[in-house]
């Protein structure tokens, strides 16, 4: 039986949760390999790998999903990743377009259900190694992308098991609870990043003949919704913001999932409100909900405010095992 999480003592706050490991955590070192895997359309993803042991490379390999403009620098990936190789489990970070340390070559950018970028990937992964077993990590909006690819592809997984951290089953709830008191916060934030990337492309591309705004009104883009229906939305094919999040959202791809997955939520996240966790009929048989009363947004931070334990990273570890 493993242990349920319990905050450590003085982390019970949720928004401590979510930010301690950013400002405290001290990470180790990881010696990446970087791969620029070509994608079918000419773009490029950027995958960090990082081996238990170079010499025995074919082991069983996690991908992980990072969350919105997360990369190989966030301490949640860097946690994980290092808490895997120790384990014996190589992992990859797949970064999404344009999210590693380059910019990508398209207009189009990635969003929370691009879903055939990662299956593109996995798919190489298997060809190249078919003997070697895949497993996978999302945080946030990487584990609603992994949710519904799972749900895709239902019978035919690629994937042996998956862990989703804190994913935002149901979009428009979320970019509605973002928009609202403290949680507003997070949104300037994850907005104002997204802005500066969309701001660098027009440096290469001519994006107003593609999404139909200029510039100079990129500052004018607030919120979730503001962002989403401004670019997202039209440079990906979805009629709006609310198409875009209507299509995306994994909650209704749960019950299509025949990989054991492992969802692993916090009614305290400051991100979403509990209105996103699935009820039991939603969930397939394949699927075990964990939901504890703390833990923030990918915290989950244990032990004590001056001793921490990293529970997400064990309890992946013994779900794979």
């Amino acid at each position: 039986m493993y242990e349920k999480f319990s905050a450590g003592f003085g982390l019970k706050n949720r928004h401590l949760q979510t930010v301690y490991a950013s400002f405290f955590r001290k990470n180790v070192p990881i010696d990446f390999e970087v791969e620029e895997f070509v994608l079918s359309d000419g773009d490029f993803l950027e995958c960090f790998w990082s081996y238990a042991d170079k010499k025995e490379k074919q082991m069983p390999t996690v991908v992980l999903f990072h969350g919105l403009t997360g990369s190989y620098r966030s301490s949640y990936i860097l946690g994980m990743i290092h808490a895997l190789n120790s384990a014996g489990l190589n992992t990859v970070l797949m970064h999404f377009r344009g999210c590693g340390t380059k910019a990508n070559l398209l207009p189009r950018s990635y969003h929370s259900g691009e879903s055939g970028d990662a299956l593109e990937f996995i798919q190489s992964l298997r060809k190249r190694n078919p003997l070697s077993d895949v497993y996978a990590v999302g945080f946030s909006l990487g584990a609603n992308m992994l949710l519904k690819l799972l749900g895709e592809m239902a019978k035919n997984s690629l994937i042996k098991k998956a862990v989703a951290i804190s994913a935002p089953m149901q979009l428009d709830t979320c970019a509605n609870f973002i928009n609202e008191g403290f949680s507003k916060i997070y949104q300037k934030r994850l907005v104002g990043d997204l802005n500066k990337s969309l701001d660098k492309k027009y440096d290469k591309h001519d994006m107003f003949s593609h999404i139909n705004l200029k510039r100079e009104d990129i500052v004018k883009l607030k919120t979730f919704w503001d962002f989403d229906g401004a670019y997202t939305a039209p440079v990906h094919g979805f009629k709006s913001a609310e198409d875009y999040y209507t299509k995306c959202s994994s909650r209704q791809f749960l019950k299509n999932i025949q990989t054991p997955t492992l969802i692993i939520h916090a009614l305290d996240d400051p991100f979403m409100s509990s209105d996103v966790i699935p009820n039991e009929n939603e969930l397939s048989p394949f699927i075990t909900l964990e939901v504890s009363q703390n833990g923030g947004h990918v915290g989950f931070v244990g032990g004590s405010i001056f001793k921490p334990e990293y529970w997400l990273e064990k309890r992946a570890i013994r779900f794979f095992s």
